[in-house]
């Protein structure tokens, strides 16, 4: 993250943040908004701690 720079002297601060670092925030924020999605990532981290998983080259030679 890069720095971050305030300006004012309101109530209400604000901060001036880049386009990228503000598309990346809202895009957070809509994984963790979603219930059904954020059951599947813990699925997903069960089943990969319960070595539930393939990696990627066996599954590229499986695929020959």
């Amino acid at each position: 993250m890069g720095e971050i720079e305030t300006f004012g002297e309101h109530k209400a601060r604000w901060m001036t943040i880049s386009t990228d670092e503000y598309e990346s925030m809202k895009s957070t924020l809509e994984v963790l908004s979603d219930p059904e999605l954020m059951e599947q990532i813990k699925e997903s981290r069960e089943d990969f701690e319960a070595g539930r998983f393939k990696k990627v080259l066996d599954l590229l030679k499986e695929s020959l």
